[in-house]
């Protein structure tokens, strides 16, 4: 009889810690939905940036991607209009640092000379960078660029990562399906671009390769203003993402 009401106490126990725990979660949600309630937050992107970022040129340009699909989520969850803006990858920061957008997401990188200029959240995914050429170049470390014409997006951070290569001529540009462009043309030899967006333009482009190199820093967070109040229950979100394996699961969705 005993051992039955210490199951029971215990089991009891437990459900009353349950019910605790959601209800804290449910209080928080309705809490960040009301603080949020009718707002519409300016989401600033580079629509450029497959799987990322792009225009669905068979659903009328819409911009979707991997970073579409969890601001979305993120929306959803805290219950606010999210309004998408386009601009070039260099554009992404001023728009921000003149209040013009509320947040930015383009597969962007938290280097500490960006950190100086805007806030971020948490990294919610991991890439290493890769070198893009021709079939046969045979080009698979940054010393094998040396004398070369380089290719990366304007204000990335594999244009940074690039100024560190010996020898190297950068070539940057605005968009990344104009750097694939000039390497097919050989215009330049090679580009710097993220191995996840490689492995599509390759797939695409049968007469092109790619080799991941470690070249500087990585992972992708969330960029907001100095100062903004959002960081926290973005980062709220985006944790809550994780642990329910719903990143994981977007993850399969556009990078296979």
């Amino acid at each position: 009889m005993k051992k039955l009401r210490l199951l029971f106490t215990l089991s009891l126990a437990a459900i009353v810690a349950l019910i605790i725990v959601v209800s804290d979660s449910i209080n928080n949600k309705l809490a960040a939905q009301s603080q949020y309630a009718g707002r519409t937050l300016v989401m600033v992107t580079s629509a450029d940036y497959p799987p990322y970022e792009f225009r669905d040129t068979a659903a009328g340009s819409e911009i979707i991607g991997f970073d579409i699909d969890i601001a979305n989520y993120i929306a959803r969850e805290l219950g606010f209009e999210l309004k998408i803006q386009d601009t070039d990858f260099n554009g992404i920061i001023p728009a921000l640092q003149s209040q013009r957008a509320d947040f930015a997401m383009a597969g962007m990188t938290p280097t500490e000379e960006r950190r100086q200029n805007v806030d971020f959240s948490d990294i919610y995914y991991e890439a290493k960078n890769t070198i893009v050429a021709l079939q046969g170049s045979n080009l698979r470390e940054p010393e094998d660029l040396a004398g070369k014409r380089v290719g990366v997006q304007l204000g990335s951070i594999q244009e940074t990562a690039a100024k560190e290569f010996k020898d190297v001529t950068i070539v940057s540009l605005n968009r990344t399906g104009e750097i694939i462009q000039e390497v097919k043309a050989r215009r330049v030899d090679a580009a710097i671009i993220e191995d996840t967006i490689a492995t599509g333009f390759v797939a695409n482009n049968p007469d092109l390769e790619f080799n991941t190199i470690d070249a500087g820093e990585g992972g992708s967070a969330i960029a907001f203003p100095k100062g903004s109040p959002l960081v926290a229950d973005f980062n709220r979100v985006l944790q809550q993402m994780q642990s329910s394996g719903e990143i994981e699961k977007l993850v399969n969705k556009w990078f296979g």
